[in-house]
């Protein structure tokens, strides 16, 4: 084999088109870029994501932004404050509140009742609602009020289950001292005294030693 008989694959070496050689080529004077425009022009170089000006895709597109926790509860809430005016021995249920637009009542989406600590707690009524803050059940309590929960959405008295804890009088303190250490380790073990040096056991059971 010598130089003259190496030539590249077939199909792998392709002449470069000659465009705007004359009408008879089929490409002549536009060289096949039609009449005008941005991309008849030389240096002309559109992105492949470019849209005309128009807002891209990219940018039109939402972004995902933290996290939406799709079983959030959603409540209506209302203030103590609201309730601090009712007279002693009340009844207060979400129907009641509705019938008295303290709250708005929800056409389209019915929503639970929850009652906020803001404000002074009503003296001796009892209240129905779904969901209760920690401080609107400090506050009904110190007034002497009921706080029914109630479930969702069947609206039934639900019963909330007492704490397992053993909990200690008030006031109640610690044990301190030995006595406190020995109740809580328990009982001592019993160490067996082994007989001392020099002196040996005698069994008055056998008739040598009854003689």
């Amino acid at each position: 084999m010598k130089l003259h008989d190496l030539h590249p694959a077939a199909g792998s070496n392709k002449p470069s088109r000659r465009v705007g050689r004359g009408h008879g080529s089929g490409r002549g004077k536009t060289a096949g870029r039609g009449t005008k425009g941005q991309k008849s022009r030389a240096g002309s170089s559109i992105p492949a994501w470019f849209e005309g000006g128009q807002t891209p895709l990219h940018v039109r597109t939402p972004k995902l932004h933290g996290f939406t926790n799709r079983f959030r509860v959603e409540y209506v809430g209302i203030n103590l404050a609201a309730l601090s005016e009712i007279a002693p021995g009340t009844l207060i249920t979400p129907d009641v509140l509705k019938h008295d637009r303290l709250i708005r009542d929800q056409k389209t989406r019915q929503l639970p009742l929850k009652i906020l600590g803001g404000g002074d707690a009503p003296k001796g009524v009892t209240i129905h609602a779904h969901a209760f803050t920690r401080s609107a059940l400090e506050k009904l309590a110190a007034a002497g009020s009921t706080a029914q929960r109630l479930s969702w959405p069947d609206n039934l008295p639900v019963e909330d289950l007492p704490d397992e804890r053993p909990q200690e009088p008030p006031g109640a303190q610690p044990e301190e001292g030995p006595e406190a250490t020995a109740r809580a380790s328990g009982p001592e073990p019993v160490v067996e005294e082994a007989p001392e040096e020099g002196t040996a056991e005698v069994d008055t059971d056998t008739p040598e030693a009854e003689s």
